[in-house]
Order: C-alpha cells, then sequence, then structure tokens
C-alpha cells in the first residue's frame, strides 16, 4: 500500500489556494516473507528442494533453469563434486564461482569478486536466484552483493557451519568489514530462502562446531532456560559427535537445533529492519566485534561471543541479577563445551573502547543486554568502566585457577 500526502483538493491537483505544491511525503509499506526449512539430504539428486528454492514458477518451454552457486573453498574440497552432480541431475545450467571466505577476507573485494560472477554467468534479475553454499561468512558476502546487484537479486542460503545454521543463515542482515571494525558496510537482505541440512556439521573440526555452540548458548542464556539445561547434559556430546549422533543422541541433536533457529527467528521476526535498537539477541554482541577483530585470526566468531558473555554474566552476578551458583553453571558450561572465559585484549581500555563503539553503533545509548538469572534479559545504559574492569579481573582469575584444574 502507498500513500502521496498532501492530496490538493484542486481539480488539477497541482495547486492549493493558489500556491503551487512544494513537499510530498510518500509512504510506502513492503511485505517481507522468506522461508527457513531443515531440508536433509539437500544434495541428493533425489531432493528437488534446492533446484526450486527461491524461484518462481518454471516458465513453459524447454530452456532449463539456470544457477550461478557460490561455494566456499573448503565446501568445493569436501562437497563440489556432489554439488555439480546434484545440478547435472536436475538438469540446471549452471556455473560454480569458488571463493575463500574468512573473516580476514571479509570485504568489498570479495562482494566484487561475486558481483563479476555473476555478471559473466548473466544473472536474471527475478528469475535466478543465487545459491550461496558455505559458512556465515560466505553467506553475508553473497547477500550483500545480491543487494547491490541491480539493486535487488534473489538468492539462497545453504549454511554449512553451525554459526550459519543457527545464527548467520536465518536473519536478514548482509555486511562486510571495513578497516578494523566488523560489518561496517552492509545491508538487510534475507534470502528468499534458507535451506538448513545439519549433515553438513559432520565434517566440521571440534573447534568449529564448538564455535556455533556458543551462539546456541546465547539465546539459551537470554531466553531459553530448556535449552541451557539439554547443553548442560548433552552440550560436550553434541560437539564430540559433531551434531550426528546415533538414535539415542539425534533427537536432542534435534531439539538443540530447533531450538536455537526458532528462538532466533521469534527475536528478529518483528524487528528484522531494526528499527528498535533493544535487540536480546544481541547478547553477547556488545564487547565481541572489537575484540574478535582485534584478536584475528587467533578467535572465531563463536569464542569472542563466548567472552562477551562470560564477562557480562559476572556484570550481572555483581548486580544482584544472577545468583553465584547461576555464575558457576554459566562459566562451568562454557569449560565444559571448551569456549573461552578470558582472553588477554579483555583489559579496561579495549573494553571501555568497545562499549563507546557499539553506543555508537546503538545511536547513543548502551542498551546493553544483561542476563537475568538464567534464560532471561534486561537492558541497561549505566555500565561504567569499573565495573568492566572488575569482572574482567575476576575472570582472568577464574581462567587461570579452572585451567590449572585441569579443566581449560
Amino acid at each position: 500500500m502507498t500513500t502521496l500526502a498532501p492530496r490538493p483538493p484542486h481539480p488539477h491537483g497541482l495547486f492549493t489556494a493558489g500556491e503551487p505544491v512544494r513537499s510530498w511525503t510518500v509512504s510506502t509499506a513492503k511485505p517481507v516473507r522468506y522461508e527457513v526449512a531443515f531440508t536433509p539430504d539437500v544434495l541428493d539428486p533425489r531432493n528437488p528442494a534446492l533446484a526450486r528454492a527461491g524461484a518462481p514458477a518454471p516458465a513453459p518451454g524447454p530452456a532449463p533453469a539456470r544457477r550461478l552457486l557460490v561455494v566456499e573453498t573448503t565446501v568445493d574440497e569436501l562437497y563440489g563434486d556432489r554439488v555439480r552432480a546434484y545440478c547435472a541431475a536436475r538438469g540446471l545450467d549452471h556455473a560454480v564461482h569458488v571463493l575463500t571466505a574468512h573473516e580476514r577476507l571479509k570485504t568489498m573485494d570479495a562482494v566484487f569478486s561475486v558481483v563479476e560472477a555473476m555478471d559473466r554467468f548473466g544473472v536474471a534479475r527475478r528469475s535466478e536466484p543465487v545459491v550461496a553454499l558455505g559458512g556465515g561468512v560466505l553467506l553475508d558476502v553473497v547477500g550483500l552483493a545480491c543487494s547491490l546487484y541491480r539493486r535487488s537479486t534473489p538468492y539462497v542460503r545453504v549454511p554449512t557451519t553451525l554459526v550459519g545454521l543457527v545464527d548467520a543463515g536465518v536473519g536478514a542482515k548482509t555486511g562486510v568489514n571495513f578497516g578494523p571494525y566488523k560489518n561496517r558496510l552492509g545491508t538487510y537482505h534475507p534470502a528468499a530462502q534458507t535451506l538448513l541440512d545439519p549433515a553438513f556439521l559432520a565434517t566440521l573440526d571440534r573447534r568449529h562446531v564448538g564455535n556455533g555452540t556458543a551462539e546456541i548458548l546465547k539465546l539459551a542464556l537470554i531466553k531459553d532456560r530448556a535449552l541451557f539445561r539439554l547443553l548442560e547434559a548433552y552440550g560436550p556430546r553434541l560437539i564430540a559427535e559433531r551434531f550426528q549422533g546415533g538414535p539415542a543422541l539425534r533427537p536432542v541433536a534435534r531439539e538443540v537445533l530447533g531450538r536455537a533457529v526458532h528462538g532466533m527467528l521469534e527475536e528478529l521476526q518483528g524487528n528484522l529492519w531494526e528499527h528498535e535498537l533493544e535487540r536480546v539477541v544481541d547478547y553477547g554482541h556488545s564487547f565481541s566485534p572489537t575484540l574478535e577483530m582485534r584478536a584475528l585470526p587467533e578467535l572465531l566468531h563463536g569464542e569472542a561471543v563466548c567472552l562477551d558473555m562470560a564477562l557480562t554474566t559476572v556484570v550481572a552476578e555483581r548486580r544482584g541479577l544472577v545468583r553465584p551458583a547461576e555464575r558457576r553453571r554459566v562459566l562451568d558450561l562454557m569449560r565444559a563445551l571448551r569456549l573461552p572465559v578470558w582472553h588477554r585484549l579483555c583489559a579496561p581500555a579495549v573494553l571501555e573502547e568497545a562499549l563507546a563503539d557499539t553506543v555508537r553503533h546503538r545511536d547513543g545509548s548502551q542498551r546493553l543486554p544483561l542476563p537475568v538469572g538464567i534464560g532471561g534479559a534486561v537492558f541497561v545504559d549505566d555500565l561504567t568502566p569499573d565495573e568492566l574492569a572488575a569482572a574482567a579481573a575476576h575472570l582472568k582469575e577464574y581462567h587461570a585457577r579452572t585451567a590449572v584444574a585441569g579443566h581449560a
């Protein structure tokens, strides 16, 4: 629906009370609809989901459907033959653009590489969605390229990492880094469809599975106490078995992944464009962007998020929002998942700088989510440098003590 104001009463629509109209207000609403679905065996040629994803009904005639697939380098090494065999079996006229994508290469140069591939392939503006297969970095890069190409080109996400599956693959944001700042350039351009196949996690190394589990822990801490209990009971096994598992563990893996995706989408749905800047899913993302970028390539994204969560859990305990026993459970679970709780960059000056940048990002206020117990959250705007320094000192001591005890 579109409205245009003012609407002059003069029959010719150009003058009101003898004066020309010099100001107009255009108001419109654009419906947003996209699908996120668990899709087992997405590369099985008998499964039509990937071939059909994000595309309008096929046009009549003999011409085959066309697809450009952007595939991360490691994914291509592991699954490239299956990707090409799938396209051949489904009769897709296709091209594969292989892209190395990690945090240090998450730049506009990567976006331009995708745009050049789109030009070479001659992607149609609306009917040939680009398919992105890879982790969160690749999904963000392809999403940004598609948002810019002809001002809006549809795309399909197939996340192949746990971070991509529960976080980067399900929202509307795209982005790349600029200078020392994480995701400083970006757009809101949700994929037409996201196909989630946990089978890709089987080929991840243990550290990258743990990295994604940090994003699941984020949701558990601020909105899903039952999810936290599942991670306490099964988290280390889920990581060790790459969320695959046998008959006993597979239902748990499905529930954990399902709760994580549902919880994320539940928070995003009413605020995709972030008009409201108090977002509980920003938990763990107040200090982590600065820590992650300063530490590259030492820290993975979820590891930096875990440092942020450990810090704010201690802050919350000192404010009486989290009981000491709850704080112990949180930190002990982080240790059990082999996630970091302290890093040498957790120094007062760095944390103050990180908070200042977050305040700018949140339009002049901290809007800092803190946990309330396990499974709740509250926003504060009065966090002080002294609180940060005290929490960091506590975590440094906890890190040293638990490492000596053999739980590092």
